[in-house]
């Protein structure tokens, strides 16, 4: 059975790049355009792990998001991959060790995102 991978990312041309990475490699891919709309998907097609960008709706949505993944019950355990631009747009970066305490992800990758380094994290989270 192929793991189900959702990403939640307003960008329709990368989520479009993102599947066809994933999909090359055996996995399902479903999307969402907004952090409202990815979170009624996790409940609803319940996937194996989280692509999440950071800036959508607003600069920080996909902090919020994420936020509120670790906090329900039957997602607090789903593995989530940020992927960010924000990095270059605002010259912060994240660790996922130093920033952990406050960011609830499992990774961060900056946009451009490699597909080797994307499905390199994507099997390490789950475990493949």
């Amino acid at each position: 059975m192929s793991k189900k991978i959702l990403i939640i990312d307003d960008d329709i041309d990368l989520v479009e790049a993102l599947r066809l990475t994933l999909e090359s490699e055996g996995f399902e891919v479903i999307d969402a355009q907004d952090g409202k709309k990815g979170l009624q998907k996790i409940k609803d097609e319940k996937p194996d792990l989280v692509l999440l960008d950071v800036m959508m709706g607003t600069q920080d949505e996909g902090f919020h998001v994420a936020y509120q993944i670790r906090n329900q019950e039957e997602s607090a355990d789903l593995p989530i991959i940020m992927l960010t631009a924000v990095g270059q747009e605002t010259g912060f970066s994240f660790d996922k060790e130093k920033d952990e305490d406050y960011l609830p992800v499992d990774e961060f990758i900056e946009k451009p995102v490699n597909p080797d380094t994307l499905i390199e994290l994507v099997k390490n989270n789950l475990g493949l």
